[in-house]
């Protein structure tokens, strides 16, 4: 048992996984559960490696739905989890890393065996999968009679807010992110909103509610720091004469279990896997972020989520705490904004910026008083340019970005104060001095011209012009090729435009009428 496992296909052979999914009822206390948690792995951070987990897993998880019932084998594993976290706060402050690591691992193989159970049952069989556990021997009687599933839920937040974030408790940390978005992954298998399931009902009414500020806060947070996953541990724990259950890397009992993931490519494939996702934390808490944000509001109450989204503040601000705000919080404005900034490669990233411009007016107030909105806008004017290689749902959050930013008058003035040197991504056409205002322009008009060409979406194409028409206002204020452009597009734009085009005319020739505002070159067509 102590061999390591060189294929994904083995797992379902080894003997530990044999003995959980089994019919045998195993006790809390057998030692059984501390070789089966003592194993070392590096967990998947791509979806190749992700995908090959699931398939290894699903014919386990199977026998366990069959075999759970009599042995109640996934509410003891269950519990061994719960037992750890109760003392992982003081194991982190104690650098306790060998308890750290049983709990994470006890997290990862429940979380792997849910998202089978997930796919392959309603909220209520999978209520039973935690419930079974109380036939179990060495079930505590105590605690026989609270929900299980409840417990796991609100033990995971609680994981997620307490214990801090360091390269010892970045995997435990990732996981109970992760484990939480797999229980809202229920929605994924059903066409109705579902308001009346029991996670549901636990997330927004239960024990967890309270937690509601302090979650989103940390999650935030988590999406601010970037930290990087840190590198495998390199420390070997080693074998103890008194208790036996310090295992090495190569001689534990269930040693390389799930090293699987390196696919026999030891080191190389983690080093490869954080280059194109270095950051799984951070993305991991933002997916969460917005799952929560995104939930329904209830028949009687409103998503607390949601609230705590809309109405958080800067760490600068001295005003009183409204009563009426209740999952309000404060949180450093200015990192936020910077991680914004340097983020919005991702899409997820951009539905957040959206989110907060659109919902929280302390934040949009805070973002359009900013001196440096180039750093924010640039990297949206980007989406927008490189539109064939993005998804629709981004190119669209973008373009709604820049019609809530030109909706404001201040936003449009000082857009064409600030000066751009040598944009490469534009090719177009060399730009080697534009303003940030022009730019715009120009960006806006070519996602036009090519959704004329390409898609034809008339709800692209309305946003796209009415971002124009707001900016109408300051069209004077134009690089001479912008104005070019814009010239240009008028002739190919339809008749049923014509109030936009006469008020973006109007503009360019002067507001008093005066023709000769209007440069000669932007009379070509």
């Amino acid at each position: 048992m102590g061999a390591n496992t060189s294929q994904v296909s083995d797992l379902s052979d080894n003997p530990s996984l044999r003995t959980l999914v089994g019919t045998e009822s195993i006790s809390e206390n057998d030692p059984f559960w501390n070789q089966l948690i003592s194993f070392t792995f590096i967990s998947p951070t791509s979806s190749g490696d992700s995908k090959l987990l699931e398939e290894a897993v699903i014919p386990l998880a199977k026998t366990l739905i069959e075999n759970n019932p009599r042995s109640g084998n996934f509410g003891a594993l269950v519990r061994i989890f719960l037992g750890r976290t109760k003392e992982l706060k003081v194991s982190t402050e104690c650098q306790d890393q060998l308890f750290i690591w049983q709990a994470h691992n006890a997290l990862f193989m429940i979380r792997c065996l849910l998202k089978v159970f997930i796919r392959e049952m309603s909220e209520e069989e999978l209520h039973l999968q935690f419930s079974y556990q109380e036939r179990a021997p060495g079930s505590c009687a105590e605690t026989g009679s609270e929900d299980l599933l409840e417990e796991l839920l609100s033990n995971l937040i609680h994981l997620i807010v307490e214990v801090p974030l360091l390269d010892i408790t970045y995997s435990i940390l990732f996981e109970a992110v992760t484990t939480l978005l797999v229980f809202f992954s229920y929605q994924l298998f059903n066409k109705d909103i579902l308001r009346d399931g029991l996670i549901y009902q636990h997330i927004m009414k239960g024990r967890c509610l309270s937690l509601t500020s302090r979650l989103v806060k940390t999650l935030l947070y988590n999406f601010i720091r970037q930290e990087k996953c840190p590198p495998p541990a390199t420390h070997i724990f080693e074998q103890k004469a008194e208790g036996g259950l310090l295992y090495g890397l190569a001689s534990g009992v269930a040693s390389g279990l799930w090293s699987v993931f390196t696919l026999g490519g030891a080191g190389n494939k983690a080093g490869v896997d954080q280059e194109h996702n270095p950051l799984p934390l951070s993305n991991q808490s933002l997916l969460l972020l917005l799952v929560l944000a995104n939930l329904t509001d209830g028949p009687d109450w409103p998503n607390p989520y949601r609230q705590a989204i809309t109405c958080f503040r800067n760490t600068q601000d001295t005003s009183s705490m409204s009563a009426e705000q209740p999952h309000t919080f404060q949180i450093n404005f200015n990192s936020l904004y910077t991680a914004l900034c340097e983020q919005q490669r991702s899409d997820q990233a951009t539905l957040l910026l959206y989110t907060l411009l659109h919902q929280n007016a302390n934040m949009r107030t805070y973002m359009l008083s900013r001196t440096d909105m180039d750093n924010l806008v640039l990297p949206i004017l980007e989406i927008l340019y490189h539109v064939e290689n993005r998804n629709s749902h981004h190119v669209y959050m973008a373009l709604i970005i820049l019609l809530i930013l030109t909706e404001d008058d201040a936003f449009n003035r000082s857009v064409h104060e600030v000066e751009l040197k040598n944009i490469t991504w534009y090719t177009e056409r060399t730009l080697t001095e534009i303003s940030l205002g022009s730019l715009l322009i120009l960006v806006v008009i070519r996602t036009i011209q090519f959704n004329m060409t390409r898609t034809r979406d008339k709800y692209l194409h309305t946003n796209c012009l009415a971002a124009l028409a707001n900016m109408s206002a300051q069209f004077r204020c134009l690089h001479q090729y912008a104005a070019q452009r814009i010239i240009s597009l008028f002739a190919l734009l339809s008749k049923k435009h014509n109030k936009v085009l006469e008020q973006a005319t109007q503009s360019l020739r002067g507001r008093q009428g005066d023709d000769t505002a209007l440069p000669d070159y932007a009379l070509l067509p």
